[in-house]
């Protein structure tokens, strides 16, 4: 298992706090830290937050970047508060431990500026919208200039399927965006062989990955070919 204690004591933003899994004993007092508790380790050994001279700090969850940068920015302390995750095995962020101060001055510049902030937000999601259907139709273009016998419908079907956001499908990658032959053949591929063949109803018989696309090979080469046709 993963020791609480094996990890650096700083960042480049700043000094770290472990939010313990497994219970530990300060080092200087004695004191028992149950799971949960934050703990400080400085040259080896664990620190209570008293001992570790960060008792004064108050904790802010990650969720709101723009009071986690602003609170950071007015704080001369702070500490970056992490815990381990055995399921992702890594350190995970969890928040900042700041001074009172300036978590109250962040938090009234939040919420003074709270429709500013809102408002852009909003420009921006319209932006990047904007942005994404334009991709997306750039993509089916370049694909029926490559297969000019794929249907507008369903090369407009591929693009959007292949470059659906956050999905990490082949129209997110950096040779996609910029339209190489290679990332539109596996798009159209990609579609033909679950739209055009019977791969899908192999897969869900029970068939091997590798088997039901060679069993599938000649019906998808047969519809490339035939999009491929001026």
């Amino acid at each position: 298992m993963e020791s609480d204690n094996n990890i650096n004591t700083k960042q480049n933003d700043g000094i770290v706090v472990f939010k313990i899994i497994t219970p530990s004993v300060c080092s200087e007092c004695g004191e028992e830290l149950g799971k949960g508790r934050l703990l400080r380790v400085e040259n080896g050994n664990p620190l209570c937050m008293g001992c570790a001279d960060l008792d004064h700090l108050l904790f802010l969850s990650s969720g709101d970047a723009a009071l986690t940068r602003r609170s950071k920015k007015y704080s001369d302390l702070s500490a970056v508060v992490v815990k381990f995750s055995r399921a992702r095995r890594r350190y995970e962020r969890q928040g900042l431990l700041v001074e009172s101060d300036a978590l109250e001055r962040a938090e009234k510049e939040c919420a003074d500026d709270a429709d500013d902030r809102k408002d852009a937000r909003e420009r921006a999601v319209v932006i990047r919208e904007r942005a994404d259907k334009e991709y997306i139709a750039r993509f089916a273009k370049e694909i029926r200039i490559r297969y000019l016998g794929c249907p507008a419908a369903e090369a407009k079907s591929i693009a959007r399927h292949a470059c659906r956001k956050y999905s990490g499908r082949v129209g997110r990658s950096a040779s996609a965006k910029a339209f190489a032959a290679d990332a539109l053949d596996l798009a159209v591929r990609a579609y033909i062989r679950h739209v055009h063949t019977g791969y899908d109803s192999f897969l869900s018989k029970g068939w091997d990955r590798a088997e039901a696309r060679q069993f599938i090979a000649k019906e998808l080469e047969e519809v490339v070919s035939k999009w491929r046709r001026t």
